[in-house]
């Protein structure tokens, strides 16, 4: 009985077989096939290694929201080197809601040389060419955010040589805690000090002479610390023409969450307008000498999430891949084929068209005979 059965469960498994076998004596192999079935391999395992190349790439995807965090306190993270002695220059923020924040609250005052080491200006050099790339290829911040990670170093390397040069340049590094609003960071003559309509600096003791806000941004970034992200103003330099000079940067904040496979974490991206001028009163140019940057926060929050192929979506486009390609050269095949056939089938035909033969009786019969005189022989 179980033989019975297991033989009827056999012969219903033949039945529902959607790949039956041909016997090989009916199998008909040929040099066309041959070559046309090594051109589908060939494709084939072209196309299934590019495939494998974009499963292991990951793109990046962009959602945008509104912000509705404005309790939270934005962090400003600073690096610029000015070139000014320390004791004459004082750096601040101010926002639009009048409140100030002193630079001592977390900026350290670094005597340096103004001037760079060799391997510093490679460093420099280099930050500055990847800047440029951004500008014309911004698909680029994908691969930086993709590549961000904490034991990432983006900073300026320390000096190696041991510089005899007494310093004369001022390093202002460190971060502040500002609210979340439109707000002034400047550096300028004199320590900032405390006014009830606002803040004042003590510029009066300083000599017009000594003014010089020639100055290089190392680092400037807004929001979580993160090794490995190179913001638009890293790596830039301005050389004052003229001891009373402006330098204004006008800054648009956006608030970015950025989930990538290495790092999350909660940052902001920015864009940056530059503009620098003379300040000369008598020619109508009003303002103060320093280096002013303006920013701005963004109503709109940028999530940034880094994705990957699902294998069972590379599996589907990898037998895509191999059966259309079977199918297409099978069919390519079949009609060049049939082509080379008709037009063989026609020289054929043309090779053996039937020749005239005279009867006895005078006729002439435009038929082949079907034996000669010389054949009975």
């Amino acid at each position: 009985m179980r033989r019975l059965n297991r033989k009827k469960t056999l012969n219903l498994m033949k039945e529902l077989d959607a790949f039956p076998k041909v016997p090989e004596s009916y199998v008909e192999t040929s040099a066309s096939g041959g070559t046309v079935s090594l051109i589908a391999f060939t494709t084939i395992a072209f196309l299934t290694i590019m495939e494998f190349m974009v499963y292991r790439d990951t793109w990046m995807k962009y959602e945008y929201e509104v912000d509705k965090d404005f309790t939270s306190k934005l962090r400003i993270n600073i690096d610029i080197t000015v070139a000014m002695r320390c004791q004459y220059v004082g750096a601040d923020v101010l926002d639009l809601a009048e409140t100030m924040v002193a630079s001592a609250d977390g900026l350290i005052y670094e005597p340096v040389v103004f001037d760079l080491s060799p391997q510093q200006k490679e460093w420099q050099r280099v930050l500055q060419l990847i800047q440029s790339k951004l500008q014309e290829e911004h698909s680029l911040q994908d691969v930086i955010f993709k590549s961000a990670f904490k034991r990432a170093s983006t900073a300026l390397p320390p000096r190696e040589d041991n510089s005899l040069q007494s310093p004369d340049a001022c390093r202002i590094h460190g971060h502040l805690y500002v609210n979340k609003v439109a707000g002034n960071f400047h550096i300028t003559v004199g320590k900032a000090i405390p006014h009830p309509r606002g803040h004042a600096h003590l510029a009066a003791l300083v000599s017009h002479e000594t003014y010089n806000f020639s100055h290089r941004i190392d680092h400037l970034s807004f929001g979580e610390l993160i090794p490995g992200i190179i913001n638009p103003l890293d790596g830039t330099e301005k050389i004052a023409s003229d001891h009373n000079q402006m330098f204004q940067y006008f800054i648009t904040v956006v608030p970015t969450k950025l989930h990538t496979y290495k790092i999350s974490a909660e940052t902001h991206q920015f864009s940056v307008t530059e503009r620098e001028r003379v300040i000369n009163h008598a020619a109508g140019s009003h303002g103060v000498s320093g280096i002013f940057m303006k920013y701005d926060i963004s109503s709109l929050m940028v999530t940034v999430t880094e994705e990957h192929m699902p294998f069972w979506q590379f599996l589907v486009r990898l037998c895509g891949i191999i059966g259309g390609i079977f199918s297409t050269t099978g069919i390519l095949h079949g009609f060049g084929r049939f082509v080379a056939e008709i037009i063989f089938c026609r020289f054929r035909l043309g090779s053996c068209r039937s020749t005239s033969v005279t009867l006895p009786d005078g006729n002439r019969s435009n038929h082949l005979p079907l034996m000669t005189d010389n054949s009975t022989h």
